[in-house]
């Protein structure tokens, strides 16, 4: 079973595409936009003072360099905590010291936005099903409401460029949304060369990956794009699974299965020690008998999600996993620089070897001896 690659969709083809989106107002500093929601929003040009509501919202906000803006966040920026896999957040550690504008996953609190000093002249706001519904949250705080839609960088691209797109048209940052989207399209294409024409595609699978919340080695994403990018063949994708973007796959099903390759996303070493998925499978009798776990076949990769997907991250995945499978594909790749590569464009920093030490130095690493 392999998974196809998702068609290349050109940045000019996509830019025509968003210019449906945001067309001019009435005068020259004011912005007519069409938000995610079908919702036609004016607005004034270049805000200089924004708030971003939901997970991912202030991820995309940084791609674009333009964190300078934010006033206030909620409350996960703020947390205290050992392990934080959100490399948005590591380089920009000023998050934690702001105001709190309201709780974390959209429930904003309009009674302190008001309050806010310097007021926000924009709310961004992704998954927009969560908490106050954006028509109410802005009659409430005066304050104009842009819904995005997150996507995703499989079968969602469009509608994450287009929020990127749309994000940099307000911010007056078109050329580094387009810049953005640009190195993204850019890796996926040099991974779909590097390893296009194989024929022997190993069976792989990644478990352990996050959800609302800490799961357990079962958790896994059918469309997982380091696989898709890299043309492999992921044992949890099907006809049926491959439509969804997120499973629970039975032990059985595992078992079964017998992939010859696993990866661990190391955001489950969060769990108590005698829980996470590194346990199950050093304790499991079943998950014992896998050949990946018999060979020591089973590695450790950076968090696929971190309140909404570590877009940086998966790109990063996705070399180390080209890398692994096919090494005479990817002989020139250093898959350490190649991730801080990413996060230096992405980011304006390298935290490689932040995210690294974090996880217990297993990133991209064997973590069971066969």
């Amino acid at each position: 079973m392999i998974m196809k690659s998702i068609k290349k969709i050109s940045v000019f083809k996509m830019l025509l595409i968003f210019c449906f989106f945001i067309t001019a107002g009435l005068d020259a500093k004011m912005l007519r936009i069409t938000d995610s929601m079908g919702r036609n929003v004016t607005l004034q040009k270049t805000p200089a003072h924004v708030i971003c509501s939901g997970a991912g919202a202030l991820r995309l906000l940084t791609y674009l360099q333009a964190q300078d803006k934010i006033v206030a966040v909620d409350t996960i920026e703020t947390q205290k905590t050992a392990f934080d896999a959100r490399p948005y957040a590591l380089s920009n550690p000023q998050f934690k010291q702001y105001p709190i504008f309201g709780e974390y996953r959209g429930n904003d609190n309009p009674e302190k936005i008001v309050f806010l000093e310097p007021q926000p002249e924009i709310i961004f706001k992704t998954f927009a099903d969560m908490g106050y519904h954006p028509e109410e949250l802005q009659n409430k705080t005066g304050i104009p409401v842009i819904t995005l839609n997150y996507g995703n960088l499989s079968n969602y691209r469009s509608e994450l460029y287009q929020s990127i797109h749309v994000m940099g048209t307000i911010l007056d940052k078109q050329q580094r949304a387009k810049d953005i989207i640009v190195f993204f399209d850019g890796l996926i294409n040099d991974l779909k060369i590097r390893t296009q024409g194989i024929d022997n595609r190993h069976s792989c699978y990644v478990g352990g990956v996050s959800y609302k919340g800490l799961q357990n080695f079962q958790s896994t994403e059918p469309l997982y794009p380091p696989f898709l990018f890299t043309q492999s063949n992921n044992v949890a994708c099907d006809d049926i699974s491959k439509h969804l973007s997120h499973s629970s796959i039975a032990k059985e099903k595992l078992i079964d299965w017998n992939p010859k390759f696993i990866f661990i996303d190391l955001a489950s070493l969060a769990a108590d020690p005698d829980r996470n998925v590194l346990y199950e499978l050093k304790n499991d009798p079943a998950y014992l008998n896998m050949t990946a776990v018999q060979t020591g076949k089973v590695y450790g990769v950076l968090p696929y999600n971190g309140y909404a997907q570590n877009l940086g991250s998966i790109m990063a995945n996705a070399y180390f996993v080209g890398k692994l499978l096919y090494p005479d594909r990817f002989n020139d790749v250093d898959v350490f620089q190649k991730a801080d590569e990413i996060y230096s464009f992405l980011l304006g920093k390298t935290v490689f070897k932040q995210m690294n030490a974090m996880l217990h130095n297993m990133v991209f690493q064997k973590i069971i001896e066969g």
